[in-house]
């Protein structure tokens, strides 16, 4: 299961983090683009091949230390077919080295709509008597508030191609309250929305005690992460929020088991543009991502402790 993968690649490189792809053109050093740009003029193409010599030069970087990477769909999107091509072989770089691949793209529909997205990102497709897969992500960032119609057809494609999902349960950004915390029968939204993960995740058992549906839990609420925990004992949690949006390790610490289990911390600009913030040669935006990598792995460390499986 995807998110056994996951933990194993945690416990084995003792952190808990997943360093978010997620490439503004403006975070790319000028000498990646001035390369790019003079090959293929500045053209989303040229934008697409920039992001990619990027990422492969991060992945190179973090692929030791960081078990995982999440690029957000949207930033490749952006620029067209070209950086579509860009995401599936930025997946397919980081698999490659080792790295679990969550592709952050939040969707949903429901019936066959659904089927399509599960398809595209989860599963394959099948053309005349060959069956491909569109992206090699191992996991999907999904929306639950359609209910169960929009999530059945997921867990059916995770169960045939051993991968998982996270859902999107108390987000991280500053109005998610006006809809996640209000009240439904006494408890807030997100947590009949992680009572729904548990529920969904009973199709989808792991063997460290975690199910293959996670739920999405912000750095930023460290009270809802810790009531959360103690609701939902058998998901997994993607933690946003760490550094630029504000949130630190002590805010995510409850997150954890005794184990040291249960959950991912993602940072993306923090380690992006770590090169920026220190001010460093561009030349060497690789290295001074490794040390933002490896200081986020030292500040979370601190409160985890050690990673073991049960």
């Amino acid at each position: 299961m995807a998110l056994d993968r996951l933990i194993e690649a945690i416990v084995r490189t003792q952190n808990p983090t997943v360093a978010g792809l997620d490439p503004k053109l403006d975070y790319v050093p000028e000498y990646i683009k001035e390369k790019a740009f003079n090959k293929y003029g500045e053209t989303l193409k040229g934008a697409a091949k920039a992001i990619l010599e990027y990422n492969k030069g991060l992945i190179d970087a973090l692929c030791e230390i960081v078990p995982a990477i999440k690029p957000q769909a949207a930033y490749y999107e952006m620029y067209g077919t070209a950086g579509m091509k860009t995401l599936y072989k930025t997946q397919e770089y980081a698999k490659s080295k080792g790295m679990i691949v969550i592709t952050d793209g939040k969707r949903n529909d429901i019936g066959t709509t659904m089927e399509a997205y599960a398809a595209a990102h989860l599963g394959k497709v099948k053309i005349g008597s060959e069956e491909i897969a569109p992206f090699p992500g191992d996991a999907l960032t999904v929306n639950g508030y359609l209910g169960s119609d929009g999530i059945n057809p997921l867990i059916k494609v995770c169960k045939e191609n051993d991968k998982g999902i996270f859902v999107l349960v108390k987000t991280s950004n500053p109005s998610s309250g006006e809809l996640q915390d209000l009240l439904i029968d006494g408890k807030p939204v997100y947590e009949h929305m992680g009572a729904m993960c548990e529920k969904w995740g009973e199709e989808l058992p792991g063997k460290y005690g975690y199910s293959g549906v996670g739920a999405v839990v912000g750095a930023t609420y460290p009270e809802q992460i810790e009531a959360l925990r103690k609701l939902l004992p058998h998901t997994f949690f993607l933690i946003p929020g760490y550094g630029a949006q504000g949130g630190g390790a002590k805010d995510i610490a409850a997150a954890f088991d005794e184990n040291g289990l249960g959950g991912i911390v993602n940072s993306s600009r923090g380690i992006m543009c770590a090169y920026k913030k220190e001010g460093c040669d561009e030349h060497f935006y690789a290295e001074a991502a490794f040390r933002e990598a490896m200081r986020m792995k030292e500040d979370i460390m601190g409160y985890v402790k050690e990673i073991r499986l049960p």
